[in-house]
């Protein structure tokens, strides 16, 4: 019973023995499983305020940076630099010491995008050469804005008489184009994926809007097209929206389009800039668009001074092109009413008698001129220093602009709008569009030529009814206030064609506009 009695007592001993191991490993188990919890909430109760404070610092700093760089943006957009672009708010020589004294000038904050509910996407074909497309691209920034569109970079002509496959980027510079204009319209390179696919396959609406309309008929009548389609394509822009009538917004982009954000490329720039110094270095200088190419005689018929094989083949020629409709052409009549370029015959003659002096260097803005030294013989005889881009630049220069029509425009239009002088012997669109930009420039002296007058006066002279100094007199006397003077646009409602053209003399956006308007 004893030893039975013992070995019970020492079971029960082990058992409390484990039952107190257990109960010790559970509390401190507890224990630790607390202290970890404890540990934790304090951890946590550290950790969120600093994460809250984090918060606020980020927060903070982003907010502040935004400000830093919207006031940035919008000291730049409101600033001389970029104001160049909008008219009548500093003074353009102001602004040309500015480049002058600035000549590395750091880079500009972007202006900020506008933001605004997209009603789809436009693309534009402009057709004609490089100052009709240029005009047209104008008029596209313009409308799309109205519209609240994003437009896609403008397609330039390649199947015109010039054939030229220059593409926009070539001619301008196409990031200055879409990122100058970014507060007023969203243009982008190319369509999205999804669009661009549908186009390759022929899906998308195009038509050719109506010439001289005005921007109610694009909100009326093309802006639903859009919102239908996604996606418009307008195949002609020449001349599609009206000169007169436009709110003044419109008219304004238009310029700002025109002398800011159609910049070319530095390439043609640097060429240009080297043109123009190679004819400083020996003082002033007149540019004369002579327009007397072989393509304009035989679209407008006018053959004064051809022989009879250069007659048949410029008639030959405008059968040729279906696109020009006039085809049966009394150049003769045609020349009296003013309605032909001058030749150079003509055109030497009436700088003499406007007193432009023999020894001025005349820089020829034009294409090759039609029948060659011979039409031009009696133009360099008075005019010795007849230069062209051909003649002042080595042929390693032009290496890259040959066969590119609009390339060698744009050196042209450079070189035009800081001539001492600029005459054009027929109003076509680059004779338009550099007087109106001379215009915006300060009046440059531009001289614009009475061609009705000028034939009459210069068949008396010919025909021995007119002496010299009377010839003179009258071409003095009849050109005194068509110099690129301060003028109102002349306005003539449903005949948009006969009316002044918007680039040439785009009032609302010329400093000394506003003038002028209150005293006529």
């Amino acid at each position: 019973m004893n030893v039975r009695g013992e070995r019970i007592e020492m079971c029960r001993v082990e058992r409390e023995t484990s039952e107190e191991k257990r109960r010790r490993w559970v509390v401190m188990g507890l224990k630790t499983l607390g202290e970890s919890r404890v540990e934790k909430l304090k951890s946590s109760m550290v950790s969120r305020p600093r994460m809250k404070l984090w918060m606020i610092r980020a927060t903070t700093s982003v907010l502040l940076w935004t400000c830093l760089v919207q006031l940035t943006a919008l000291g730049e957009m409101w600033g001389p630099r970029v104001l160049k672009g909008w008219p009548s708010c500093f003074s353009h020589d102001s602004a040309a010491l500015d480049l002058k004294l600035s000549p590395a000038v750091p880079a500009r904050a972007l202006p900020p995008k506008r933001v605004y509910k997209n009603n789809g996407y436009l693309m534009v074909s402009c057709n004609g050469g490089l100052n009709q497309m240029r005009s047209a691209i104008c008029d596209m920034v313009a409308i799309a804005r109205h519209l609240n569109v994003t437009l896609i970079v403008p397609e330039l002509d390649k199947t015109s008489f010039w054939a030229d496959p220059s593409e926009f980027q070539d001619i301008f510079d196409v990031d200055h184009f879409i990122t100058s204009l970014r507060d007023e319209v969203r243009i982008l390179k190319e369509l999205p994926p999804r669009l661009k696919r549908r186009v390759e396959l022929g899906m998308i609406y195009t038509m050719p809007p109506i010439s001289w309309s005005d921007i109610s008929y694009y909100h009326n009548q093309i802006l639903p097209l859009i919102q239908k389609y996604k996606v418009v394509h307008l195949n002609r822009t020449d001349a599609r929206l009206a000169n007169n009538g436009q709110p003044v917004d419109i008219q304004k982009l238009r310029c700002r389009v025109n002398f800011s954000a159609l910049r070319f490329t530095s390439q043609i720039e640097e060429l240009g800039r080297k043109v123009i110094r190679l004819l400083r270095q020996n003082g002033p200088f007149l540019v004369l668009h002579l327009r007397y190419e072989m393509d304009m005689l035989a679209f407008s018929g006018c053959t004064q001074g051809c022989n009879s094989d250069e007659v048949e083949e410029l008639t030959r020629m405008r059968y040729a092109y279906p696109w020009w409709k006039e085809k049966i052409i009394n150049s003769d009549l045609k020349r009296k009413d003013g309605l032909c370029p001058l030749t150079p015959e003509e055109t030497a003659l009436t700088l003499k008698a406007l007193d432009i002096d023999h020894n001025m260097q005349i820089y020829i803005a034009a294409g090759e001129i039609y029948g060659g030294e011979r039409r031009m013989a009696n133009l360099a005889a008075t005019y010795p220093k007849l230069v062209r881009k051909e003649t002042l630049l080595e042929p390693s220069d032009l290496r890259f602009f040959q066969n590119h029509s609009s390339q060698m425009a744009a050196l042209d239009y450079l070189v035009a709008l800081e001539s001492d002088i600029f005459v054009p012997t027929y109003d076509g669109n680059m004779a338009k569009v550099v007087e109106g930009h001379r215009r915006y420039l300060g009046f440059k002296k531009t001289i614009l030529l009475d061609r009705r007058l000028l034939v009459d006066l210069i068949d008396q002279y010919n025909a021995g009814s007119m002496s010299w100094d009377q010839f003179s007199s009258a071409v003095k006397e009849s050109h005194a206030y068509r110099m690129g003077n301060p003028t109102r646009r002349l306005v003539i409602p449903d005949r948009p064609k006969e009316e002044d053209y918007f680039y040439a003399n785009p009032e609302e956006c010329l400093q000394q506009s506003d003038e002028l308007l209150s005293a006529t």
